[in-house]
């Protein structure tokens, strides 16, 4: 059966198929009972979720990158991190933790603590078997590769690195460290699929509760702020170079004067728990992951390392409606991944054509890295973070930037938000992400009902 006849000819909703498909028995529950953040514009739900209600910039000129004479010389960085990263660590575990793992671990530890629970003693014997954790980066650690192995290898000094140096450039390091510290004793792993990265963590996760392995999973993603990791983009010209003098102004998803993206970092984690554990302990519930899908389009028709193919973007999409049993029409908002590239216009007309919905019956559409910039392996994590606070709010945040709208996608102008819209009616928004490597993502976030 093509999609399209889910909610086409025979005039049926998902929820009815899906239901039918299922034999009648709805699949468990996965809510999110906490959440944490380090993010460009700010730390902490609180922070963060007013900076998105004001529509707060976390750009800012980056004096590194000029003095290594990039041409993108603005970035979404975390202030003050390393003050934050001190606040949170003692001497012994700083050694060992970069900024990619810096920012996994204090998401980590602050979605843990929001959720009801204390980190445990380091001394304690006792592990958590009921609990892991999926977080992965694009990257990762790059910075220290660049900073510490190279050199003092080049240099003959490899006896001098210390034995710290494995666990800060392998790419399960960020799991591995967040396991450490909370004890967590079931699955305990990284991916990696660059933009994709965080909302493939929690669709993972998600499937693992579903299944029965796990009560409860920390998800989410991270990426370090470095020129090295940042450098392949600025040589390949997809990043911005034309507003170096007015970081605030550089990153502009769905602007007829976008000039690529701005390259940012940070990370963010989210509690996954089943629904039955959740309430059983009392736990404040944001909201259900009601569903997910992840894909690639084979680098086929149009689709490319780059550039996604649509119809892989669309079955992506449709394969997540599906996966939450709700019709396209239930839709009232979507966080894009919109990077303020050439592809913002298509991704608008994908996601239209996808829902089957006009630009008269559209749903809002707003991008967060208009405020933070393309965290690469942490983007959806923080923005995952980002639609749960609007939908627990009900507010829906504003694209800055966006008020010269692509000429392709003009139509489409009056849902595109460009001041916060104060919606207590917010039920379902959708969560996109399409990475480097033709690999889709997509989550539904749903109020719990």
């Amino acid at each position: 059966m093509g999609m399209g006849c889910l909610w086409g000819r025979k005039k049926i909703t998902l929820y009815e198929f899906v239901k039918d498909k299922f034999g009648g028995k709805m699949k468990k529950k996965v809510v999110i009972t906490g959440m944490g953040v380090a993010a460009p514009n700010a730390h902490g739900l609180d922070a963060f979720s007013a900076a998105l209600r004001m529509g707060r910039s976390g750009i800012r000129h980056i004096k590194e990158l000029e003095d290594l004479n990039f041409a993108c010389q603005v970035g979404g960085v975390p202030e003050n991190f390393e003050a934050v990263r001190r606040s949170y660590f003692d001497h012994e575990k700083l050694m060992s933790i970069n900024d990619n793992i810096g920012y996994a671990s204090v998401a980590a530890m602050d979605a843990w603590r929001d959720a009801g629970f204390d980190v445990p003693d380091g001394e304690s014997e006792d592990v958590d078997w009921d609990t892991g954790v999926i977080l992965g980066s694009g990257i990762g650690g790059m910075d220290t590769i660049a900073r510490t192995v190279v050199p003092m290898v080049n240099a003959g000094r490899v006896r001098r690195m210390g034995s710290r140096i494995v666990e800060q450039v392998m790419n399960s390091g960020t799991s591995a460290r967040i396991a450490g510290l909370l004890a967590l004793g079931n699955q305990v792993t990284s991916n990696s699929s660059a933009c994709s990265t965080g909302n493939e963590a929690i669709i993972d996760a998600m499937w693992r509760i579903r299944m029965g392995l796990a009560k409860r999973m920390l998800a989410g993603g991270s990426e370090g702020a470095s020129p090295y990791i940042w450098s392949g983009f600025d040589a390949m010209r997809v990043i911005c170079r034309k507003f170096n003098d007015d970081p605030e102004r550089a990153s502009r998803p769905l602007s007829a004067s976008a000039a690529g993206f701005v390259p940012g970092a940070g990370g963010a984690v989210l509690v996954l728990e089943d629904l039955e554990t959740a309430q059983r302990r009392g736990a404040r519930i944001y909201a259900e992951v009601a569903g997910g899908a992840v894909n690639c389009g084979g680098q086929r028709w149009s689709g490319s390392m780059t550039a996604p193919n649509p119809e892989g973007v669309r079955r992506c999409i449709r394969q997540a409606l599906t996966d939450a049993a709700i019709s396209p029409w239930e839709i009232q908002a979507i966080n894009g991944h919109l990077t303020a590239t050439y592809a913002d216009p298509m991704e608008v007309k994908n996601w239209a054509e996808a829902l089957e919905r006009t630009p008269a019956d559209f749903p809002f559409i707003n991008s967060t890295k208009s405020m933070i910039g393309h965290c690469l392996g942490a983007a959806g994590a923080i923005e995952s973070v980002a639609v749960v606070l609007q939908l627990y709010g009900g507010f829906l945040h504003p694209s800055v930037n966006s008020e010269d709208i692509h000429p392709e996608i003009e139509a489409f102008t009056d849902k595109i938000p460009r001041q916060a819209l104060e919606m207590p009616e917010l039920r379902v928004i959708a969560k996109a992400g399409f990475g480097f490597g033709d690999v889709n993502s997509c989550l539904i976030f749903k109020k719990l009902e």
